[in-house]
């Protein structure tokens, strides 16, 4: 008898090429569901997992964690879902229930939190299986596509907006409008923030001022906080872009007991002083993805404002392409591979 097989993408070693295989397509085990994938956007996180810069990773890998689809398959135990179920599973691919953080109910911190691609294969791929607790339903209103990039761009962006202390009318900068601050801006004016973008370079003015920002600052034009205190400075400042010089120059544009909130990731240090932080009360904060129902409630939030990834669909044959389209920033904003 001959197992059912799907195509996926393998990466076979650190560094090594995006290369399209045949997979066995087994029934998913005890609490997970196998998901017939629609959608699945390409993450700048992507490369770190395709070059092997995370601990503990296997190969071949199978890049993917914003995945969007229709249930197909489902293993014992799991009853609250039904095959043909339109769901989405991000960054957030899984809990274990049973580590104190989960226990405590902060899912996002579980020990063994699992990441589609890093724990098991993940989206670029006809089929895939996750846990249960992994998944968001998709509302109706919005397709795969739309639906994938809110699983982990759009979440983070979100959930990191939303879990400030700014509220309406208060001023907040989105540094960096590429594939996650295309949507900080958007989510950030829908939430009725006075809305700062800022990008490198004069001609990315005209894409902030449509994706809904107030003001744009060009960080190559000068001083980046002299920029935020003419505006009247900021209650908050979203660092999406992946530089620490660049986080580094904005903390001076903070009101006093302003925050930076961090979820651009690069491994070097944030040139920060103590002094910088201590007469204005500031605070500097890392934020991670979201669980499963913050993905639901971004996606349910996007229907209701008209929030949506700006995206570019390409075919899965044709991942190789989109991830170096994303790898090069070539992508105007988020790569998407179809199915």
């Amino acid at each position: 008898m001959h197992m059912p097989t799907h195509q996926a993408v393998h990466v076979q070693a650190p560094g090594e090429p995006l290369t399209l295989v045949d997979v066995e397509t087994g029934s998913p085990p005890r609490d997970h569901v196998r998901i017939a994938v629609s959608a699945c956007g390409v993450c700048g996180t992507d490369h770190a997992f395709v070059n092997g810069a995370f601990p503990d990773m296997s190969w071949p890998l199978t890049p993917g964690h914003e995945i969007a689809g229709t249930i197909a398959e489902l293993g014992d135990g799991v009853d609250n879902y039904a095959v043909g179920d339109r769901v989405a599973v991000g960054w957030f691919g899984g809990h274990c229930n049973q580590c104190i953080p989960c226990r405590q109910g902060s899912f996002i911190h579980c020990e063994k939190l699992q990441v589609p691609s890093w724990q098991y294969p993940g989206g670029y791929a006809e089929s895939v299986t996750v846990p249960a607790n992994a998944l968001a339903r998709i509302p109706n209103e919005l397709s795969f596509a739309e639906a994938a990039p809110m699983s982990c761009a759009g979440v983070t962006t979100f959930d990191a907006l939303r879990k400030t202390r700014a509220v309406p009318g208060d001023r907040v900068a989105i540094l960096g409008i590429g594939g996650l601050g295309h949507l900080g801006v958007q989510f950030a004016r829908a939430m009725g923030f006075e809305t700062i973008a800022i990008a490198r370079g004069a001609d990315k003015g005209d894409d902030a001022r449509q994706l809904g920002a107030h003001h744009y600052i060009d960080s190559t034009a000068g001083d980046v906080s002299e920029a935020l205190r003419a505006l009247g400075g900021v209650s908050v400042v979203l660092g999406t872009a992946a530089n620490s010089k660049a986080m580094g120059d904005v903390v001076g544009g903070l009101l006093p007991l302003g925050e930076l909130t961090v979820v651009g990731v690069t491994p070097d240090p944030l040139p920060i002083s103590p002094l910088q932080l201590i007469t204005p009360g500031l605070d500097v904060t890392g934020h991670p993805s979201g669980t499963a129902r913050d993905v639901e409630e971004t996606m349910h939030f996007a229907v209701l404002s008209g929030v949506r990834a700006r995206i570019e669909e390409r075919p899965l044959t044709r991942a190789a392409e989109a991830y170096a389209a994303m790898e090069e920033g070539r992508a105007r904003y988020r790569m998407v591979l179809t199915m």
